[in-house]
């Protein structure tokens, strides 16, 4: 099964990490120039900047912000790192609010110092200490399985199964899963995990891009879609078949196009956006 060609840009979404050398009032307006429709903001970009008019600034380019990147980090074998890290949750909650977006995408965390269980058991404490705002803010929030390769420090959270329990557990409508197809394609299991985010109503976002072979760095060497071994439509199309309707969000990071002319690198991402997506 794979699914139809995209032939138009309206569900698309970049985020800003991807053309990391532009700012985010640059991007703004190429994006809009390309006819791009949806933004991801990484906190990053608005460091400085007037977040609600940040978030104007964006809609009058007829942007949609889909989510806000990121939040998380919650586990640490000490007790004031975990607190800190529930603190700074409820900022980027606030901070979402501000910027009118109604979605954080949460890189749960780990801490090396400590058995993966724990930093397990952590990021639902964590989750659990956060819900409330969020809810009474309005901003859902997604929980991203990141590929074992980083279960040390970034994600103790490692396959869409993992996700998707723990959404099971926390029972709120305000905590769900994204699926991210550079952290989850490996794993023969994830037909059927998808599958069952659309049966529990909450695949909150779809990230795309592509696995570089052979990979010459294990963060900053993602690929265009199409470059290198991700079946990137075949997983589309089982995302659709959940009924999922929404954005398909190119997130990437990558010396060698951060290194490019980056009006030059978004053309190629829509290129690769409806050819290989």
């Amino acid at each position: 099964m794979s699914a139809k060609q995209l032939t138009d840009l309206s569900q698309l979404c970049i985020h800003t990490i991807t053309t990391k050398p532009w700012g985010i009032e640059e991007a703004a307006k190429n994006f809009s120039d390309e006819g791009v429709k949806g933004i991801t903001v990484w906190r990053d970009a608005l460091v400085n900047r007037n977040i609600r008019q940040t978030g104007h600034l964006l809609r009058n380019h007829g942007l949609e912000i889909v989510s806000l990147c990121r939040g998380g980090f919650f586990p640490a074998k000490e007790k004031k790192k975990r607190e800190a890290a529930i603190d700074d949750n409820r900022k980027a909650i606030e901070e979402a609010v501000e910027l009118g977006a109604p979605l954080i995408v949460l890189v749960c965390g780990a801490d090396p110092a400590q058995p993966l269980e724990d930093s397990r058991k952590q990021i639902r404490w964590g989750i659990e200490a956060i819900i409330p705002d969020a809810a009474a803010a309005g901003v859902k929030l997604a929980i991203e399985p990141l590929h074992p390769m980083y279960a040390d420090t970034r994600s103790a959270i490692n396959t869409l199964a993992q996700a998707n329990d723990m959404a099971v557990q926390l029972n709120s409508s305000t905590v769900g899963v994204a699926v991210d197809v550079y952290h989850l394609w490996w794993d023969p299991m994830l037909e059927t995990e998808i599958k069952r985010c659309g049966e529990n109503d909450h695949l909150f976002a779809f990230h795309i891009c592509d696995w570089n072979t052979p990979t010459t760095d294990l963060l900053l060497d993602r690929g265009l879609m199409g470059d290198g071994a991700i079946p990137v439509n075949k997983i589309r199309a089982w995302v659709e078949a959940t009924g999922f309707n929404g954005f398909y969000e190119v997130e990437i990071f990558s010396n060698k196009y951060w290194k490019e002319d980056q009006a030059e690198f978004l053309k190629k991402i829509i290129k690769a956006y409806k050819e290989n997506s």
